[in-house]
């Protein structure tokens, strides 16, 4: 299945409507609006709310996993015990920022055989199974946030889940897509950073004044200076806020998958290296090889030109010992 998983609202903000309508703004706003995903009232908008949201979502998603499995085995009849004897659950994930600067997750999930993805799932793995597990582990998944000021916080997807069968005809205006076809469309969002999405920052900040001369929308300063502010509270100080300020609070990757998914970065860095070997041999023609050092080991520098002179026109003035002469 492929799965959207967006965050909760914070505020009206102006944006596209899919039935063809006004925004609540009362104005029909052109694609490259640069209005949209902006707070249509942002002295009322969640600017706190929004920025702890997007530094619990790693956790949040994490949450999802567990129950995920647990609605699984409890649909097939099963104890959670007795679930990977049968099943296994597998997901990739990537992490994309709304315009509104939230972040939100797009994911393929698959249940496979107990093996992992070279075993045939059992007969009562079905596409309406998994997609009735995913909505529940969604709506059940929470994180209970910090309490601020007296305010509790309590952290939850939004209400707008999109699930899609892969290869069903419904996932694409009546196209189906196959799993590299939608590998290949989630993968555009590991090149979408904050800075992309909301004209933030592309790197971190040392000092709050940074931001003064820079040109970005009003919303994305004010969620850098929110996270750069609740980053100065001792009680959150675990969230590393302040270093993470320039992309509005989410510290997680951008990119996750469970381990049988599919191959390990580990085995592409191999593979990967060993594949740069046998181009370099190929390039350097039969018989010839390569020296490769595998190790370096600092000993020094020598004098530039300059040095070299100055050091000679004092050497007559010096010691034995390196003092002046007398």
């Amino acid at each position: 299945m492929f799965a959207t998983f967006t965050a909760p609202g914070f505020g009206p903000v102006h944006n596209r409507r899919s039935d063809r309508l006004a925004c609540r703004c009362g104005t029909p706003h052109d694609p490259a609006d640069e209005a949209l995903g902006t707070p249509i009232d942002p002295d009322r908008y969640d600017y706190e709310a929004a920025v702890l949201w997007n530094a619990h979502a790693g956790a949040l998603w994490r949450r999802f996993t567990i129950y995920l499995r647990r609605e699984i085995a409890k649909r097939a009849g099963l104890t959670q015990r007795a679930f990977a004897d049968h099943a296994r659950v597998s997901f990739a994930k990537v992490a994309e920022y709304q315009k509104r600067g939230a972040i939100h997750f797009h994911a393929v999930i698959r249940l496979d055989g107990p093996g992992g993805g070279h075993t045939p799932p059992p007969g009562w793995a079905t596409a309406t199974l998994l997609t009735d597990a995913i909505r529940a582990a969604a709506s059940a998944a929470t994180v209970n946030g910090p309490v601020l000021d007296g305010r509790a916080h309590r952290f939850v997807f939004g209400r707008q889940l999109d699930i899609r069968t892969i290869r069903s005809a419904d996932f694409d205006h009546g196209t189906a897509l196959t799993e590299r076809a939608v590998a290949g469309y989630i993968a555009k969002y590991a090149t979408k950073g904050a800075e992309t999405a909301t004209g933030a920052l592309d790197r971190p900040l040392k000092f709050l004044a940074e931001l003064a001369p820079l040109n970005i929308t009003d919303h994305a300063r004010s969620l850098i200076r929110t996270a750069w502010t609740l980053g100065a509270r001792t009680d959150l100080e675990h969230l590393r806020l302040r270093a993470w300020a320039h992309m509005l609070g989410f510290r997680g990757h951008f990119s996750t998958k469970s381990r049988r998914y599919s191959t390990t970065l580990g085995a592409l860095r191999v593979a990967r290296a060993e594949w740069r070997r046998q181009q370099a041999g190929l390039a350097h023609g039969p018989g010839d090889t390569t020296l490769v050092l595998a190790h370096w080991t600092y000993t020094g520098t020598g004098l530039s030109a300059a040095e070299k002179w100055l050091s000679a026109s004092l050497t007559p003035a010096l010691g034995t010992e390196g003092e002046p002469a007398r």
